[in-house]
C-alpha cells in the first residue's frame, strides 16, 4: 500500500515518454527507479537510476528482474505485459499500481469495456469482437457503418481506423492486427459516435483520501493517436459532474491508487464512456504547463500516499505532438530555438533513439489568453521543429 518513508524503490514496466516524466517526478523526491523496457536507451532509462531490457511478455524475464531488484512498487506504463505474473508479485507483498487485478483488467479493451457496460451498466458505444476477418465482417454488418475497428491491446491508439463501408473491413482488420501489442489477435468493433468533443478526465484515486479530478482535457486524434490536447475543455458543469461520477464508479470497481486517464465522448445530449488507462495519459502531457501539479506528480503522490492539497488549473493551455516523417536510425532536431522564441511556449524532446513515420518524438506546450490561441500557438511551435538524421 502507501509508502511510510522515502525513498522507495519503484520499478517502471515500460519506459516511454510518459515514464520519463514520471521518473523525473519520482527522483525529485529522492526515490530510486528501475526503468524496464524491451529496447535499450528508451526515454525513461535515460533518467532512471538503472535499467533493464527484457520482454515484458516473458514471465521468466519479469521474474528475473523483480527478484534481482526487489522493488517496493511495480508501476506498469504500457499494455504489453504478462499481467498474470503481476498477481504473483502482489501476493508476495509488492504493491502493483493500481492493483494487479486492475492492471489485468485494463490491459485489454474487451475487459474494461465489459466491466463498464455489462457489470456497471455504464453507457458505452455499441460494440462487438472478432478474432478472424470473417467474424469482423459479420460484426461490422451487425453494428453498421461507419464504425471503428481497433485491437483490444495496443499502444497510443495504434491500429485504430474508421471503417466507412463493407469494402474497407479487410484493410481495417490487417491494420489492427499489424499494430496489436502482445500476443492478442482480437479486435473490437464500435459504433461510430458523432461526438462534439472527446475528453480525457484525469482521475486521481488515493489510498486513504477521496478521489479527485483534474479539469477535463479536450483532445483531437488522427490515425487513432492523439495529435493535440487542451485544457480546460469547454463543457457544461452538469456534463463534467456526470463524467466524474462515471469515472469514480469505474475506478472504484478497479481499486488501488494512482492516476487514471478516463476517456469520454461528449455528444449534444450524452456523456459516453470510451476507454480507460490506469496510468498517466498521453493527452495529459498538457498538464506539464497547465497545472500546478502535472499528471506525473499526481500519479506519484497518489502511489506514495502523499497529500494533494489542491489542484490548480493555470489557464488556457495546449499541447501539440512533434511527429517523425521518415525512418531514421539516429535523430537530431532543428528549429528548437525558433519554437522557444515565442512567449509561454515550452518543448519536450523525448530522446527516442530512432524514428519512423508518425512516431511521437516530442511535444510542444503553450499557454495563451484562450484555448483556441493556445492550440494555435502549440501547433505553430511544433511545426517549427524538424527531425533530421544525426
Amino acid at each position: 500500500m502507501k509508502a511510510t518513508k522515502l525513498p522507495q524503490k519503484l520499478m517502471l514496466l515500460g519506459s516511454g515518454e510518459l515514464g520519463k516524466e514520471f521518473v523525473i517526478a519520482a527522483q525529485r523526491l529522492g526515490n530510486y527507479v528501475i526503468a524496464v523496457d524491451r529496447y535499450a536507451n528508451a526515454p525513461a532509462m535515460q533518467v532512471a537510476d538503472c535499467c533493464e531490457v527484457i520482454s515484458m511478455l516473458s514471465a521468466d524475464d519479469l521474474e528475473a528482474v523483480v527478484t534481482k531488484h526487489q522493488p517496493d512498487f511495480i508501476i506498469p506504463e504500457i499494455e504489453a505485459i504478462r499481467t498474470e505474473k503481476l498477481l504473483e508479485f502482489e501476493a508476495r507483498g509488492i504493491t502493483v499500481i493500481p492493483t494487479a487485478a486492475a492492471t489485468n483488467y485494463t490491459m485489454n479493451r474487451d475487459r474494461i469495456r465489459e466491466l463498464a457496460h455489462a457489470q456497471l451498466g455504464i453507457r458505452t458505444a455499441k460494440y462487438g469482437y472478432a478474432v478472424t476477418l470473417a467474424e469482423l465482417i459479420a460484426v461490422s454488418d451487425k453494428i453498421g457503418f461507419p464504425n471503428v475497428v481497433k485491437p483490444v491491446m495496443s499502444s497510443s491508439g495504434k491500429g485504430q481506423s474508421v471503417v466507412g463501408t463493407k469494402e474497407e473491413v479487410e484493410k481495417a482488420w490487417n491494420y489492427a492486427i499489424a499494430n496489436s501489442r502482445g500476443d492478442s489477435q482480437k479486435v473490437i468493433v464500435e459504433e461510430f459516435i458523432n461526438f462534439e468533443i472527446e475528453i480525457t478526465l484525469l482521475t486521481i484515486k488515493q489510498w486513504d483520501s477521496p478521489t479527485i479530478f483534474c479539469s477535463p482535457i479536450g483532445h483531437r486524434q488522427e490515425r487513432g493517436d492523439y495529435q493535440e490536447s487542451w485544457q480546460p475543455a469547454n463543457l457544461d458543469e452538469d456534463k463534467i459532474i456526470e463524467a466524474q461520477n462515471i469515472a469514480k464508479k469505474v475506478t472504484d470497481a478497479l481499486g488501488g491508487a494512482g492516476i487514471f486517464g478516463v476517456e469520454f465522448f461528449i455528444t449534444k445530449d450524452e456523456v459516453i464512456f470510451s476507454e480507460l488507462s490506469p496510468r498517466p495519459h498521453d493527452t495529459g502531457m498538457v498538464t506539464l504547463i497547465s497545472q500546478n501539479f502535472n499528471e506525473f506528480e499526481l500519479h506519484l503522490r497518489a502511489i506514495l500516499g502523499l497529500p494533494i492539497p489542491k489542484i490548480e488549473q493555470l489557464g488556457a493551455s495546449a499541447s501539440a505532438v512533434i511527429l517523425a516523417s521518415e525512418k531514421l536510425d539516429a535523430v537530431a532536431f532543428t528549429g528548437v530555438a525558433a519554437a522557444l522564441a515565442e512567449p509561454d511556449v515550452d518543448i519536450r524532446l523525448f530522446g527516442k533513439p530512432t524514428a519512423h513515420p508518425y512516431r511521437r518524438m516530442g511535444v510542444a506546450l503553450a499557454k495563451a489568453e484562450n484555448v483556441q490561441a493556445a492550440r494555435e500557438k502549440a501547433t505553430a511551435a511544433a511545426s517549427k521543429i524538424q527531425i533530421i538524421s544525426q
